[in-house]
């Protein structure tokens, strides 16, 4: 089967960063699929495995961790999925990605793709989707059900793969988001989206906060650089509220005003679950399920931000290139096999 991989961690402007490759095709066992991929996004977590390192795989590693396909053949443990159906998901770090024809697969961590989506549009919504929803609803102890509606939640990186989402779960559980975007076009994409105010992440965000009426934030989910925003976050999360990273900090964060605060940090990580087995695996099934539910009554809209086909080394690269030059709008998204 066709796919793209590395056997050295090189710049992504070295042409072996990525290469074509053919690999032969698994069959599946136990819980797993085999999926037909006929779409993949690409995400930061793409570009961090792919970075520069002093290693060497003696087989092609391949990345990838969104995608939409068909399944093709179920293993003898499979109870929710069968031939034919069109589903989609995140993956497994642990395992081979996405970025191939056939893909193996935990049911567990699949969904059925949403009926109203084709599958270029629905490979940009998984691992956004799971990160958002768990950093909310499970990290940060929203209610999904709206219990929380008319607080505030402030989304750092609001234009990105992680905000493009994670303003339309926020509007559905009924709060005051508020996101951060910096070009015009990309204020005018989150507002779009439905974030109900949007400052510059540029820019001092405490004035920006003031300016709202508003001392404190309830809640706050930094999906880009901590490092950078750390000290902002602590002085705007409200006492007793709660602030939920993804990225991993370089620098000490200082806790010393958040113990004050008695405000609490929490990390979300999608892969958890699928990386450790937990016994609630199928929580990202059952989540992306919903999601799948909402898009199709048209509460979630598409996040795709730029559609490049086919599937190969060139334009994977070229996606990597863009995702780290930190100024892509929504999802970057493959699609056919040429």
């Amino acid at each position: 089967m066709k796919a793209v991989g590395l056997t050295r961690y090189l710049p992504i402007e070295d042409p072996d960063s990525l290469v074509d490759i053919e690999l032969e095709r698994s069959s599946p066992t136990g819980r797993d699929l085999l999926v037909a991929v006929r779409a993949i996004a690409v995400n930061p977590v793409d570009t961090k495995v792919r970075a520069p390192k002093d290693k060497i795989e003696r087989t092609p590693k391949v990345l990838g961790w969104d995608a939409a396909g068909v399944v093709e053949s179920v293993g003898p443990e499979v109870t929710m999925f069968a031939p034919g159906d069109e589903v989609f998901y995140a993956g497994d770090l642990t395992r081979p990605g996405c970025n191939a024809e056939y893909q193996l697969v935990d049911e567990r961590i699949v969904a059925h793709k949403p009926r109203s989506l084709d599958f270029a549009q629905a490979a940009a919504i998984p691992l956004t989707a799971i990160t958002a929803y768990e950093s909310f609803f499970e990290r940060l102890g929203i209610d999904v059900e709206g219990r929380n509606a008319g607080e505030t939640l402030l989304i750092i990186g609001g234009a990105g793969g992680m905000g493009s989402i994670g303003i339309q779960l926020a509007k559905i559980a009924g709060l005051r988001g508020i996101a951060t975007a910096s070009r015009p076009e990309s204020i005018q994409w989150v507002k779009d989206l439905g974030a109900d105010h949007v400052i510059n992440h540029f820019a001092p965000l405490k004035p920006q906060i003031e300016q709202l009426g508003l001392q404190f934030v309830d809640h706050i989910a930094v999906f880009n650089s901590t490092d950078a925003h750390w000290n902002a976050v602590v002085d705007l999360i409200r006492p007793q509220g709660k602030v939920v990273l993804l990225v991993d900090n370089k620098e000490p964060l200082a806790q010393n005003v958040m113990k004050s605060k008695s405000a609490s940090l929490v990390w979300e990580f999608m892969f958890t679950r699928s990386m450790f087995q937990t016994p609630d695996m199928i929580e990202q099934h059952r989540l992306l399920s919903r999601v799948a539910d909402w898009i199709d009554e048209g509460r979630i809209r598409g996040t795709v931000g730029e559609l490049m086909t086919p599937i190969n080394a060139e334009n994977l690269r070229r996606a990597h290139r863009a995702l780290e030059s930190g100024r892509t709008i929504g999802k970057i998204v493959l699609e056919g096999w040429s």
